[in-house]
C-alpha cells in the first residue's frame, strides 16, 4: 500500500498518525475494509493507495473487477458542506450527468459520519485528467460545464442548505476590495486598468446561482475527446456562472502539485466550448475579460514564481488594455 501526500511536503506517515490517528499503512487499510462492509455490506480489498490532503483523506479499494474510492475527512467544520455536495452529486447523477455519484450506504445515505469521521463512497471513473493541450478535449469541458450550471440552476436542494450557500457580495465590491488590499504583485498600471474596466462594467447580471467552486484540470476526468468524469464538488458555492466561467478559464491547466497558467487560445476554445451549449449575455462577455483579468493577478504568487503567473498575467494584461 502507498501512503501519499496530494500536495502538501509532510511526511506522510506522521500525517497518518498525528491528523488520523492511525499508527501504520496496515492500521488504516484494516480501518478501510472493516467501515465499507460496515456502511455499505461491501468487501473489499485492503487500499491499494490512500493519499492525504490537509484533514481530508482518499483511500483506493477493488472488489473483484471494480474500482472504489472512499473519501473521508476528521474537519468537523466540513460535514455539513460534504453532506450537501454528496447529494448535490448524486442528484445530477440522476440526470445523466458525468458526476462521480457517490454509493449509497446500507441505510440509504449518501454520506455518512461516525465516530467523527464524515465519509463516502464512490466507484473509480476510468479517464485521464484535462489535457489543455488537446483543444477538443478542452472545448468538451467547456460544453459541460454549461450543462452543469444548467442542471445547477434548477437544483431543488438549494433551500434546503442555507448554512452551506452564502451570498457573495457584488462582483465589483469583490474586486475593488482586492484593490483596496493593495496586493503586493498589483502594479500601478494593471490598478489602473482594472479600475477603468470596473467603472463600465454593468451590473444587470443573471442572478447568482449554485456553481462547482473548482472546475479545473485535477477534476476533470475525459476519455478521447468526452468528459467523461467531474469530480469534487466541495468547493460549490453561490456565484455568477461567468464568475466560475472565467475562474475555471484561467485556472484550467492546474492538477496537484503543478500549477501552470494556460494560453489565451485555450481559454478561448474553453469560452467556445461553453457557448456551444449557452450562449452568453452582453452582459456577461462584457465581465469576461474584466474577470480573467482579475483571476490572473490574483494568482500571482509573491516572490519566486517558477510556473509563470506574473508573465501571463502581463500578457492578459496588455490585452485586455488594448
Amino acid at each position: 500500500m502507498t501512503i501519499e501526500m496530494l500536495w502538501e511536503q509532510d511526511d506522510p506517515d506522521a500525517v497518518l498518525r498525528d491528523r488520523f490517528g492511525f499508527a501504520s499503512a496496515e492500521a488504516v487499510g484494516d480501518w478501510v475494509t472493516s467501515v465499507v462492509e460496515r456502511q455499505w455490506g461491501l468487501r473489499v480489498e485492503s487500499p491499494e493507495r490512500v493519499v492525504m490532503s490537509d484533514r481530508n483523506a482518499l483511500a483506493w479499494v477493488r472488489r473483484g473487477d471494480e474500482r472504489l474510492l472512499l473519501k473521508w475527512s476528521v474537519a468537523p467544520d466540513r460535514f455539513e458542506r460534504l453532506t450537501f455536495a454528496a447529494e448535490l452529486t448524486a442528484w445530477l447523477g440522476t440526470l445523466g450527468l458525468p458526476v462521480s455519484a457517490p454509493v449509497p450506504t446500507l441505510a440509504g445515505e449518501v454520506q455518512v459520519t461516525s465516530a467523527g469521521i464524515s465519509m463516502g463512497l464512490q466507484r473509480v471513473i476510468d479517464g485521464g485528467h484535462l489535457d489543455v493541450d488537446d483543444a477538443d478535449q478542452v472545448r468538451a469541458a467547456g460544453a459541460t460545464l454549461a450543462r452543469l450550471h444548467d442542471a445547477l440552476r434548477e437544483c431543488p436542494l438549494r433551500s434546503s442548505r442555507p448554512e452551506v450557500l452564502s451570498v457573495p457580495a457584488p462582483l465589483t465590491e469583490q474586486i475593488a476590495g482586492w484593490v483596496t488590499s493593495d496586493p503586493s504583485t498589483l502594479s500601478p498600471e494593471a490598478r489602473d486598468v482594472l479600475g477603468q474596466l470596473l467603472e463600465r462594467a454593468p451590473a444587470d447580471l443573471p442572478p447568482v446561482q449554485i456553481v462547482q467552486g473548482d472546475y479545473r484540470a485535477a477534476n476533470i476526468l475525459c476519455a478521447g475527446t468526452a468528459v467523461v468524469g467531474v469530480l469534487d464538488f466541495e468547493e460549490l458555492r453561490l456565484d455568477h456562472r461567468i464568475g466560475e466561467l472565467a475562474r475555471s478559464a484561467v485556472m484550467l491547466g492546474t492538477l496537484f502539485r503543478d500549477w501552470e497558467p494556460v494560453p489565451e487560445s485555450v481559454r478561448q476554445q474553453f469560452l467556445d466550448g461553453y457557448q456551444s451549449v449557452r450562449a452568453l449575455t452582453d452582459e456577461e462577455l462584457h465581465w469576461w475579460p474584466v474577470l480573467v483579468l482579475w483571476y490572473s493577478l490574483a494568482l500571482v504568487p509573491p516572490g519566486d514564481d517558477p510556473n509563470g503567473w506574473g508573465r501571463a498575467a502581463t500578457e492578459v494584461l496588455e490585452h485586455t488594455a488594448r
